[in-house]
Formats: C-alpha cells, structure tokens, sequence
C-alpha cells in the first residue's frame, strides 16, 4: 500500500459515537463468552453459531457477519490449522484439545462492534497454549500504539515488535499470517484504512482523537507464513497444516490513551 498524502487522518467519530460503538462492541463480548462456554467437546460450529446468534438478537442488535458479501455465519469459526474465516459448519465437530478461534460482529443502532478471541476445548497442548496466550499478548501490546498523533503504521510495526517479543517470552516462532489485518470500524464493519500486522512505524494516515481501528494479529505457530483459500472462498488455513490464533479488539484512539470498544468483561 502506498501512501502519497501526509496530511491524511483516520476519520473520528465523537465521544457520543464512541459510546455507541462500545455499546455494539459490549454485545460482541457476551456473545464471545457464551459461545467460549458452549464450545465443549461434541458441539459443532454450527451449534456456536446459533449461540451467537440468538446473543446478538436478544439485545435488539443484528450479526454483522451474517448475509455479508454472502458469508452465511454470525460468526467466523475457526479451528486448528484455520486461520480466519472459517464457515460454521454441522460437519465441524469440536474435540478436546482443539484450539478455536471466533470472530463475532454484532451492529446496534446503526454502529459495529468487531472482536475475536482464540480458546481451547479442553486442555491444548503446551506449545498451542504458547501461541494463543502469546496472540492475547501481542494484541494487548500492540494496540498501546494507537493515540493521537501516531501514525497508521506505527501500529503496524508495534504488533511486529510485540511479535518478536512474544516469540521471547514464550520460547515459540512465531509466523504473521501474510495479506491479512485489520481496519478502519465505524457504521460499517469494513471502513478505511487497511492494517498491516507489520512494517515499517511512520507512514500513513494520522490517528486523532476518535479514530477507531480493529487491531487483529493473527500468528500462526512455528514461523510459517503461508496459507491457502479454500474453495468456499472464505476459509483460510495454513499450508502446512500449523495451528493458528487470532485475537481482536476494536480500539479508539483517545487523549487518555487506547479505548478498548469490545470489553468482555465476566457476566454476573
């Protein structure tokens, strides 16, 4: 991507719009809970799907995946070696030990909320445990980057750094899931700009007061990079067969710092 203007800001959205995307991303939390605790051993994609779901509706909010540029899901259900965009499926059964990653997005009057976490059924295995807890943290660190006056890419080559840092502090290799990242959020899921989960800090449009962004590493274990669409032209899995995670937050740049719009905190 090339970036010709300096004077280029990520457009904001004012205090009151942000309460109400965090009202949209509060939804997607919830939902994220209640389908991590149906996600047992023998429960289809489908099955969290529906969880999902029927969350998201029970809040007067619509899925925002659902019918978008055909995907049939509310969710992304991702297992194992997929990276993103996996399709519920009634074929799809979860087993113990299997890592899974949703991706949800729900829209309330008129504002989207868009977040992703990756989980365990059961208890993984050592090294998977590694990558997931080490994607939560690269995510957690990574969007500490965005604050008024940074620029775009400065978040971009904060992820890379917390990569890189991750990779030391959980003794694992680390691969960045290449031609996929997050984006601009706003009144719809997909607004501008695109974010690299690497490269060079510095470039791009200005983040100001406001400007929202969905921040989304997405690691796959062992350091391979290369993935493959399948035919449904929406599952992405790894080449060779490496287990994947991906985490995401919807954040607003703040003169208090990062805003997250997408908390999970514990339901009572």
């Amino acid at each position: 991507m090339v970036f010709r203007k300096r004077n280029k800001v990520i457009a904001a959205k004012t205090p009151s719009e942000l309460d109400a995307m965090e009202k949209a991303g509060r939804v997607v939390g919830i939902a994220l809970q209640e389908v991590r605790a149906a996600a047992k051993p023998g429960a289809t994609t489908a099955d969290l799907d529906k969880v999902a779901e029927d969350v998201i509706r029970s809040f007067g909010a619509i899925p925002t995946f659902l019918g978008y540029n055909g995907f049939t899901g509310s969710i992304c259900a991702s297992v194992n070696d997929t990276v993103v965009h996996g399709i519920p499926s009634d074929e799809i059964v979860l087993r113990d030990g299997d890592l899974v990653s949703i991706d949800c997005g729900a829209t309330l009057d008129g504002w989207v909320g868009d977040s992703a976490w990756s989980f365990g059924v059961g208890d993984l295995a050592d090294d998977v445990d590694k990558l997931n807890r080490a994607t939560e943290q690269v995510l957690l660190d990574g969007l500490q980057a965005m604050v008024p006056g940074n620029r775009l890419t400065d978040v971009s080559h904060a992820l890379e750094v917390a990569t890189r840092k991750a990779e030391r502090d959980f003794g694992v290799q680390l691969g960045i899931l290449d031609g996929y990242g997050g984006h601009g959020i706003g009144r719809t899921m997909h607004e501008d700009p695109y974010l690299a989960n690497e490269g060079k800090g510095g470039r791009g449009p200005l983040i100001q007061e406001g400007s929202c962004l969905a921040i989304e590493p997405m690691l796959i274990l062992g350091g391979e990079v290369d993935s493959v669409v399948l035919d449904d032209d929406w599952t992405v899995k790894t080449l060779d067969g490496s287990p994947a995670a991906h985490w995401e937050h919807t954040v607003a740049a703040t003169s208090q710092g990062p805003r997250i719009l997408t908390p999970r905190e514990p339901q009572g």
